[in-house]
């Protein structure tokens, strides 16, 4: 088995130069990290993970906390995630958070205090005053997406600004009958994101002098079977056809663009449709939608608790609260509606 002597020796630095290299801990020039690793990979050398622990007090491992696993919106996060730790030489951990008491009070009150992760990210979940103390309590750092929370670092969009943004646009093209896909009471939870979207379409419809219809809005389940039975259910009603879709998430959207071809509806000719997020087949179904970079959203999550490591290392203050960006992309789904 090579050690880390031979290792120091190939690349012509010291062993400690070679632990802080492969690490990722302490200060090592770009050139001479490029040079260990490359010596590393040249010899066959792998860091031993229970060494590197014992050494350096670190598991090199990030417990992930996820609401979904089959939704495409977490699973996207969470590979950018995976895969951004994965660069920087760490494992994850993952946990499959749902809303039932005792599960999740297992994991905060067992798994997590097992200490067997560096750091936690919680990708979309509201953690309840209780758990985020219990968090606090492990003394590890914590990156939450979606927050806020003001007791611990956060990546948020702002989702009231998001929904301003697709419902501006559809007005900016002349529509004034838009209809809204949102979510029932059921699914609106961790951080109410249903809630904010909606109060976002009607505040923008508010300044734009257009009255909220309820008949207009159609509650679903932010999957595409949802999506195209809420949009058949706007579609059908006799005297009230919108001349557009607002969807709360961009797989509804796809539900709604082949609802509407079913019924014999041209999109955008006699509809127009726009979603949220930036789903992969967005560019496919040639989807209007405000794009949040979900898989972006995974990366920056795994480079801010590196960060945080560090800057403890460094006995640095934690940065406050940051946004994550969000960009409208026009494609073929919407147009300007003539009277």
């Amino acid at each position: 088995m090579v050690s880390i002597d031979e290792v120091a020796r190939f690349a012509g630095v010291s062993t400690a130069t070679v632990s802080r290299a492969l690490s990722g801990r302490g200060h090592v020039s770009d050139a001479t990290r490029a040079r260990v690793e490359t010596a590393a990979k040249t010899l066959g050398y792998v860091v031993s993970s229970s060494a590197s622990s014992l050494a350096s007090g670190r598991t090199r491992n990030i417990g992930v906390l996820v609401p979904f696993l089959d939704r495409w919106f977490f699973s996207t996060v969470l590979s950018g995630t995976a895969s951004a730790l994965m660069r920087r030489g760490y494992d994850i951990t993952l946990y499959n958070l749902t809303a039932d008491r005792e599960q999740r009070r297992s994991v905060f009150e067992t798994f997590l205090r097992r200490q067997r992760v560096d750091g936690v990210i919680a990708i979309s979940i509201e953690l309840g005053d209780e758990e985020t103390e219990q968090l606090r309590e492990l003394d590890l750092p914590v990156i939450a997406i979606g927050g806020p929370n003001p007791r611990l670092s956060t990546l948020t969009v702002d989702d009231v600004a998001v929904a301003r943004l697709a419902t501006e646009h559809l007005i900016s093209l002349g529509h004034s009958e838009i209809a809204h896909i949102g979510a029932s009471p059921e699914f609106d939870i961790d951080f109410h994101i249903p809630t904010h979207r909606r109060q976002g379409f009607e505040r923008t419809l508010a300044d734009a002098g257009i009255p909220p219809r309820p008949a207009l809005f159609e509650p679903a389940d932010f999957t595409v079977e949802g999506g195209f039975r809420a949009a058949k259910q706007l579609l059908g009603r006799p005297g009230e056809r919108p001349t557009a879709i607002f969807a709360a998430s961009d797989e509804m959207a796809i539900g709604a663009l082949l609802a509407a071809r079913e019924l014999g509806y041209r999109v955008p000719e006699d509809l127009s449709v726009i979603g949220i997020d930036g789903h992969e087949l967005g560019e496919f179904f040639r989807l209007t939608t405000v794009d949040q970079f979900p898989l972006a959203q995974g990366e920056r999550a795994a480079d801010a608790i590196l960060d945080e490591l560090e800057a403890r290392d460094a006995a640095i203050p934690r940065e406050e609260p940051r946004r994550l960006p969000y960009e409208l992309i026009v494609r073929a789904t919407t147009a300007r509606f003539d009277r």
